[in-house]
């Protein structure tokens, strides 16, 4: 534990998930300031607009934090032919929220080397990874830097090849945690390890610190998670449900009255396996088998999912949520870190 404050600069070993699309500065900073480290996503962010959030972050806190990006795994699909079949396959729900169908785009998503190049100019304290194991070039250039590097691990051999690769740190990703499963060696599908068996397991199999994700929102998961071996632990959803973060009110709703055994695990949204609320869109498009490869299923969808946000319409958003949800059950971020400071250990 104490490795991981003294290497990364942090008073308390509690990290903000990174929400890819539901990130805020003001949730990000709060983290930070209190002592942990916050993290923003940056999915589908371009350059400009990872300098400008990085600047944004920069006028609100002084303290650490985490820019998170998804690795390319290499089966991501472009802008084809195939795409005003997707598209008006979910055409009614374009229709609910009052938009058009959009026009196929150029590309889905920027470049590793657009946004690498936009974060070396930013100079978090921290990038870290999901889907894959960082280039020795990016780990390189990352230490050059003094940049440390994260990579985040959903199965035990996944997070031997995290340790070879170099990173500082493994976020073990247990199957109860909100949103993609961020699998790499094998399909999400066949790496569902929860997190009591998945944390001590890599803590025997790594030397790096392991940071224990999913399940924990609360003094209790804190507790057992540094109980298994954990050196850190990162809570994703109970800071989601806070007033801080950038989901809506009909998010929040959903956290809270969402049973543990009612999340699922769906491709529907993005194309990707991810962990959310079983909701109308979601039973549609799986009901209706026509569902896009990611990432231009992740970029159809979002069109029409922004729209609903906006206008508070839980049933046609992405709402993710980790089985760990009833557990949410405070509002203000500052509180909710504070009740998982209480789990650390005496030491601490």
């Amino acid at each position: 534990m104490s490795d991981l404050r003294e290497l990364l600069g942090i008073r308390h070993p509690i990290f903000l998930g990174a929400f890819g699309g539901l990130s805020s500065t003001a949730l990000t900073a709060a983290v930070s300031a209190a002592g942990g480290l916050g993290a923003y996503g940056l999915y589908g962010y371009d350059g400009e607009r990872i300098r400008s959030t990085a600047a944004a972050l920069r006028e609100v806190t002084d303290r650490p934090f985490a820019l998170n990006i998804w690795l390319p795994t290499g089966d991501e699909v472009e802008p084809g032919p195939q795409y005003s079949v997707f598209a008006q396959a979910l055409e009614p729900f374009y229709a609910v929220v009052g938009v058009e169908i959009p026009a196929r785009p150029d590309r889905y998503l920027p470049t590793l080397d657009e946004q690498l190049e936009a974060i070396w100019d930013a100079a978090p304290a921290v990038l870290s990874v999901v889907y894959g194991v960082p280039s020795p070039e990016v780990i390189d250039e990352a230490h050059r830097r003094d940049i440390r590097v994260i990579g985040t691990a959903t199965t035990v051999a996944e997070a031997i090849a995290l340790e070879a690769g170099g990173v500082d740190a493994i976020i073990a990703s247990g199957a109860e945690a909100a949103g993609h499963r961020v699998s790499f060696l094998r399909p999400a599908e066949d790496s569902l390890v929860g997190t009591f068996a998945l944390v001590p397991q890599v803590a025997d199999a790594v030397s790096v610190p392991v940071i224990a994700a999913g399940g924990i929102a609360d003094r209790r998961g804190v507790a057992a998670a540094f109980a298994l071996g954990a050196s850190g632990v990162q809570v994703g959803t109970a800071f989601l449900a806070t007033q801080e973060s950038a989901a809506n009110d009909a998010h929040r709703r959903a956290i809270r009255s969402t049973a543990a055994d009612e999340s699922v695990l769906t491709k529907a949204m993005s194309g990707r396996l991810a962990r959310g609320v079983r909701n109308r869109t979601v039973r549609a498009i799986e009901a209706g088998g026509m569902i896009g490869p990611f990432p231009a299923q992740n970029w159809l969808t979002g069109k029409f999912r922004a729209a609903a946000g906006e206008q508070n319409l839980g049933e046609l958003q992405s709402l993710w949520l980790g089985q760990a949800a009833p557990l949410a059950r405070l509002d203000n971020a500052i509180e909710v870190f504070q009740e998982l400071v209480a789990g650390l250990p005496a030491r601490a």
